[in-house]
C-alpha cells in the first residue's frame, strides 16, 4: 500500500461507518427526481451502487456488456421497489456509438442527468514487466479503464452541463503509487485522475471526482489471486458516492478521493488545506 505520503492520513474504513451510512438518504428519499447512469453496473461495485441510488429514491439507467447480469440489477431493484424507474442498455464503453447511444437514451428516456459514475474496469494479470507481455493486452486495459472513462465523459458532460451535476470514475490506489508489473492499469488510472482535473477546469458546473473505491473483490482481484487480502465492501464506496453526490462535499471535488477515508476526519483535519491548494490534484513534488 501506498506511503503516508501519498494518501490522507484517517481512521480506514472498510465497510458502511456513521459518516456515509446510507439510512438516512433511504429515509429522506435524497435522490428522488435524480436521474443517475453507471457504467460497470451488472455486478459488485456497479450493483451495490445502482441499489443505494435506488433505495434513496433515484432513477437508475445500468450499463454493461453483460445485458442478462443487468436485467438481474434491476430485477433486484424492483423487487424492493416495484415503482422505481429502472432502464438497462447493454453497452461496451470502449465503442464510442454504444456508449453515445446509452446516454442519449437514457436522457430520451428520463429527460437528464444528475449524477454519473463510469465504474467499468478490467484488469490483466500483473506478474511479469510490460516488455514481456502482448502489447495488444497492455493496451485493451488502458482502452477500457482509460477510454471508456473518457466515453462516458464525452457524452454525458453536457447533459451534466444543465443540471450542475457530478460525474464519479472508479479510480484505484494504483494511479498514485508505483507498484512493480501494474503498469497498464496503473498507467490508466492515473491518467483517469488527471482526466479529472480537465473537467473540473472545463466543466466548472460539474463536480468530479475519481474515486478509490478500496480493496474489493473484482475482476481486478480475480485476476491476481493472492496478491491482497480484499477488506472492503461493496458497500463502502456506495456509500461514499452518496454522500459525495449529496453536494457536503462539494468542495472536495476536481481530484481524487478514497472510499478508506473516514470523510468526517477529512473534513475536520483537511478541508481548509485542500481549499487552499485547490483540491487533491496530481502535483510534481520538487525538493527544496
Amino acid at each position: 500500500m501506498p506511503a503516508p505520503a501519498e494518501d490522507l492520513t484517517t481512521t480506514e474504513r472498510n465497510d458502511i461507518y456513521p459518516g456515509i451510512d446510507p439510512t438516512s438518504h433511504y429515509k429522506d428519499q435524497t435522490y428522488k427526481g435524480k436521474v443517475v447512469f453507471i457504467t460497470g453496473a451488472n455486478r459488485g461495485i456497479g450493483e451495490a451502487t445502482a441499489l443505494f441510488y435506488a433505495r434513496a429514491g433515484a432513477t437508475v439507467s445500468l450499463a454493461a456488456r453483460d445485458a442478462s447480469l443487468l436485467e438481474a440489477v434491476k430485477a433486484q431493484i424492483l423487487k424492493e421497489n416495484p415503482s422505481a424507474q429502472v432502464a438497462t442498455f447493454a453497452t461496451d464503453v470502449k465503442s464510442v456509438e454504444q456508449v453515445q447511444a446509452a446516454i442519449e437514451g437514457t436522457v430520451a428516456k428520463f429527460g437528464k442527468l444528475d449524477v454519473v459514475f463510469a465504474n467499468a474496469g478490467v484488469a490483466d494479470r500483473w506478474i511479469e514487466p510490460f516488455t514481456a507481455t502482448d502489447p495488444n493486452t497492455w493496451w485493451s486495459s488502458m482502452e477500457i479503464n482509460l477510454r471508456g472513462v473518457y466515453n462516458v465523459a464525452h457524452f454525458a458532460l453536457p447533459h451534466l452541463d444543465k443540471t450542475n451535476g457530478y460525474f464519479v470514475a472508479t479510480s484505484s490506489k494504483l494511479g498514485v503509487y508505483r507498484q512493480p508489473f501494474t503498469s497498464s492499469y496503473a498507467v490508466a488510472k492515473h491518467a483517469l485522475i488527471r482526466l479529472i482535473e480537465f473537467i473540473a477546469i472545463e466543466h466548472p458546473q460539474v463536480k468530479a471526482y475519481a474515486i478509490h473505491p478500496g480493496l474489493i473483490k473484482t475482476g481486478a482481484t480475480d485476476a491476481n489471486p493472492g496478491m491482497w487480502d480484499c477488506p472492503d465492501t461493496p458497500e463502502l464506496p456506495a456509500g461514499t458516492l452518496l454522500r459525495l453526490t449529496s453536494g457536503k462535499e462539494d468542495w472536495l471535488a476536481g481530484g481524487y478521493v478514497s472510499s478508506n477515508w473516514d470523510f468526517d476526519e477529512v473534513t475536520e483535519k483537511y478541508k481548509e488545506k485542500i481549499i487552499e491548494l485547490g483540491g487533491v490534484v496530481s502535483r510534481l513534488t520538487v525538493p527544496q
